[in-house]
């Protein structure tokens, strides 16, 4: 579903490219699109999720919820709105999505691929190459979320539902990216908006009947 293999990897011919033309021309020419993104996102997540790593050990949950469930509500709420809108493709929206995406999953565990994958979309990424990136760059993300809360909370997590959460979570990828592959990017592009939508609103429901 995505692209993340450079052009070449023969050191001679990198070398050659950094003498020639530096390190940002050389990933910017080596480099496909697709793994771009996906590297930026995951530079995002450092700066995201340290920060909300923090923020979250303080900021009561209800207000947390509430946050996460309105921002994944009104992204889900503008895919449907502007579907058939093409935006040009921007790096600095990128950035400011991933920091976005990344504080989310900083702060609650969740909220990262909604907001990245409809985040894409609205730049004009492809569907399903917007899924793909997004789970590539989830993992960095997570992987430093789950850091920063070992050396602040490492007492509050419950370490024996992670080979559950792990195992169903990795048992469902092949299943889902043939689904995303066999479905039309239209398709898919009302799928992930309705999903997202529909996730949103659920999160708000169930806070809001928890007060």
């Amino acid at each position: 579903n995505i692209n993340i293999k450079p052009d070449t990897f023969a050191p001679s011919i990198l070398i050659e490219r950094l003498k020639n033309l530096g390190y940002i021309e050389t990933a910017r020419k080596t480099f496909p699109l697709h793994l771009k993104i996906a590297l930026l996102l995951a530079t995002c997540s450092i700066i995201g999720t340290v920060t909300a790593v923090f923020v979250a050990v303080n900021i009561p949950v209800l207000w947390l919820k509430i946050y996460i469930g309105s921002l994944i509500t009104i992204m889900g709420l503008v895919i449907l709105l502007f579907k058939n809108h093409k935006f040009r493709f921007s790096p600095k929206r990128i950035f400011l999505l991933g920091l976005i995406a990344s504080a989310n999953k900083g702060m609650s565990g969740g909220g990262y691929g909604p907001v990245v994958t409809s985040g894409q979309l609205l730049t004009g990424i492809e569907g399903k190459s917007a899924v793909g990136i997004t789970s590539l760059a989830e993992g960095l993300t997570c992987f430093v979320g789950v850091i920063c809360y070992m050396v602040l909370a490492e007492k509050n997590i419950a370490w024996h539902l992670a080979p559950y959460i792990t195992c169903g979570a990795v048992l469902s990828v092949p299943l889902s990216a043939k689904s995303v592959k066999l479905i039309t990017t239209e398709n898919l592009k009302w799928i992930i908006a309705l999903v997202t939508t529909l996730l949103g609103l659920f999160t708000l429901t169930k806070t809001i009947m928890a007060i």
